[in-house]
């Protein structure tokens, strides 16, 4: 297999067969191997974006006469691009809404992620905000009303006047709608400097030690060491507003950060379910693709660093898409 990833899309000539699931009824069993073959297009958020890329690498294996052309660009393109035509199945890391529902958009939850606070290591508060956190008013403040502008007044420390130089999202987004949602408002409304997709996001606040933004997990977080991407922290949600960053707000590793996810710990939003979408019920290769995430491939969403449905919620998408 040879994958080809470029700054925004991977191309992945190989992949994907899946096979209609062998027993009908409510239980989750296997789908039968079957010879498929054609092309799948995807696009949308860059949340689901390095999950789709290993369950394509992983279906490959099973029936390589599929291919997959899989680009990331922002959920609201990824429904934008589903509704018209443009591709088979859009990734949507946010809430369909009732409008998009009643335009043809036919979703399924598949796994979950949530999106996290991010900033430079090198935050001239970074040790005060490691041990308080921040609380969720606060950030209303910062991202909503433009209440606190500097560091010192976050921590409370006066003396200290650098600026705070807050960082948003220029695409239409899941990951700046959950933050949003988080404050009681929407993307619109979050105040900031806009700049393209999640790598956009991470790389300005890592460049500005003055900068804060917003990633989704597995931007946040690095695949190879399991701690924050080199040059950014994660900043604690001070979610019981005591004032202090315990054990399970303060996420050093990926790995604390998906078990306080699954475990419901994290704020709902911004941790959320991510779904697939199409132009209206699946059908076909589509089907048989998504049946099979939500069967074997669940077996890799561990592995790529996302947490699982429950086995209800599995369940509720293994209906809708048969």
């Amino acid at each position: 297999m040879k994958i080809q990833t470029h700054a925004y899309t991977i191309l992945t000539i190989l992949t994907v067969l899946s096979a209609l699931l062998a027993a009908c009824g409510g239980s989750a069993s296997t789908p039968a191997s079957g010879d498929l073959q054609g092309n799948l297009t995807i696009s949308g958020a860059w949340a689901l974006y390095p999950m789709m890329t290993r369950w394509a690498e992983e279906f490959q294996k099973l029936h390589p006469d599929v291919t997959f052309d899989v680009s990331a660009g922002g959920a609201g393109k990824g429904m934008a691009d589903a509704l018209g035509g443009a591709v088979d199945i859009g990734m949507v890391s946010r809430d369909v809404n009732p409008e998009e529902e009643a335009n043809g958009a036919y979703w399924v939850a598949v796994t979950k992620d949530a999106v996290f606070v991010t900033l430079s290591d090198k935050n001239p508060v970074l040790q005060d905000l490691l041990k308080l956190g921040v609380r969720h008013d606060d950030f209303v403040k910062i991202y909503i009303t433009g209440e606190i502008t500097t560091w010192g007044e976050l921590v409370g420390k006066p003396e200290i006047t650098d600026e705070i130089h807050v960082f948003t999202r220029s695409d239409a987004c899941g990951a700046a709608e959950t933050w949003a949602k988080y404050l009681g408002k929407k993307q619109e409304d979050l105040l900031g400097v806009a700049v393209f997709g999640d790598p956009g996001v991470l790389d300005a606040v890592i460049k500005d030690p003055l900068g804060i933004g917003f990633n989704n997990l597995n931007y946040a977080f690095d695949m190879a060491s399991a701690k924050p991407v080199a040059g950014a922290a994660v900043l604690p949600i001070d979610n019981n507003e005591n004032g202090i960053a315990d054990p399970d707000e303060l996420l050093e590793t990926k790995g604390e950060a998906v078990q306080v996810v699954a475990d419901g710990k994290y704020p709902s939003p911004p941790a959320r379910a991510l779904n697939l979408v199409t132009k209206g019920k699946p059908t076909g290769l589509v089907q048989a693709f998504i049946e099979w995430i939500l069967v074997e491939g669940q077996k890799f969403v561990g592995e790529a660093g996302y947490v699982q449905l429950t086995q209800e919620q599995l369940e509720e998408s293994l209906q809708k898409v048969r």
